[in-house]
């Protein structure tokens, strides 16, 4: 049987921070650009997975929990906040803060 995950870096290894960011903002640019919500979805359900997969060999079930939580939130709260204070502004400081969460708590050994 042929694993699809074979060509992937070590878990251990990654850092999740950018993967993040790449998430947010991609999925937000890539949803936007297409006007198709659920693309977007995809990216930042693929960058969740991946990030996840790190937590999960460095820092085990319970952080990953918390880290994803925390990663879903900002998703969740990226939008009454674009109300407030626009889109990109929006995008921006939940990237921020689900990057510098996930720097702290599930990249730094």
């Amino acid at each position: 049987m042929i694993n699809p995950l074979r060509h992937l870096p070590d878990a251990g290894s990654l850092p999740t921070a950018p993967i993040l960011a790449a998430g947010l903002i991609g999925g937000w640019q890539i949803a936007r650009a297409t006007g198709v919500r659920p693309i977007g979805g995809v990216v930042l359900a693929a960058a969740g997975a991946l990030a996840g997969r790190s937590w999960l060999a460095r820092k085990g079930p319970v952080a990953t929990a918390a880290l994803s939580a925390g990663y879903l939130a900002a998703f969740g709260l990226s939008h009454p906040l674009a109300k407030r204070i626009g889109a990109w502004p929006s995008v921006l400081v939940v990237t921020a803060a689900a990057a510098g969460a996930s720097h702290y708590f599930g990249d730094r050994i």
